[in-house]
Parts: structure tokens; sequence; C-alpha cells
């Protein structure tokens, strides 16, 4: 059974951090190159709060996926009500349509956290991610032209926004 998102503890981390290395491993979803290791995201864990935290979804008491919510331009006061999301889902999951479900729920939330503004960055040729989040209303706000090298690739990198809330 799917359950609802919820809040991650630190005790999720080490399924958080495998569904992330499967995403380094499939070179399309975030430019990290080499698996990251639970010491090596304790930080990035704890940075997270009440306002902007990650969720994860479980099926049978094992997380399938994970959403963050982190503030863009962090130290920034004019920034405040704008946060950064981003989604992965277990490999085993992907395809089945989950993932507009539970990005609908996370946005959801996120009338709750004092979130105006959502932001994704996506890589260009993330096809599935990039229609996921425009299908949920997300448009491309801009286009950083071969600003990432993957693979001895250029990749361009889409900025898509979300105005969440007035």
């Amino acid at each position: 059974m799917i359950k609802e998102l919820r809040v991650a503890t630190v005790e999720d981390l080490p399924e958080i951090i495998k569904i992330y290395n499967e995403a380094i491993a499939d070179g399309i979803a975030t430019a990290d190159s080499k698996a990251v290791t639970i010491e090596s995201k304790l930080d990035w864990f704890y940075s997270h709060d009440e306002q902007r935290p990650i969720l994860v979804k479980e099926y049978h008491g094992r997380i399938i996926a994970w959403i963050s919510l982190q503030p863009f331009y962090a130290n920034l006061f004019a920034y405040r009500y704008s946060a950064r999301i981003n989604i992965y889902i277990d490999k085993n999951f992907q395809g089945k349509k989950l993932g507009q479900q539970f990005l609908s729920e996370a946005l959801e939330r996120a009338l709750d956290y004092d979130i105006k503004t959502l932001l994704a960055l996506i890589f260009a040729d993330n096809l599935a991610s990039l229609k996921l989040f425009k299908k949920l209303g997300f448009k491309e706000w801009g286009n950083l032209n071969g600003i990432a090298n993957i693979g001895d690739l250029d990749k361009d990198l889409l900025l898509l926004g979300l105005r969440i809330k007035e």
C-alpha cells in the first residue's frame, strides 16, 4: 500500500541516498557524477526544516520516492518565498504515473510552507521530468545553454517555474 507523503527522518537517509545514487548512475537527472554517501549528505539533510522539508513516499514500508524543497538562495531575504523542488523515484517505480501523484501532493503541501514560487532545474534531455512538471503547470522560465558537462557532453539546464500563491 502506498502511503501519503510524510516528512523524512534521518533514518530514511539510506533509502533516499539509494534512490539518488540510482539517478546518478542514469546520468540524466542530476549533475552529480559519483555516488554519494550518507555521511556526505548529512549536512544537506539537516539543512531542511519544517518550511523546506524532504518528503518521502512509502510502499510496504520501503521508500520509493522523495521530494525535497529547499531554499532558493537561502541567505537572501528577498527569496524567502521561493523554493527549489526536486523529485526522485526508485527506478522500479518509474513510468507508472506515480510521479504525477507524488508531485501533486507535494504542490498541495507547499501551500502550507510559506512558498509562493517553486523552481525546478531540469536537464533538457530529461524528457520524462520535463513532461511531468509541465503537466502540473510549470512553465519554462529559462535555458542555461551547455552549462553542465556530463560524460563529455555539454547539457542544457532548463529553469521551470510555478507561482503557487500570490
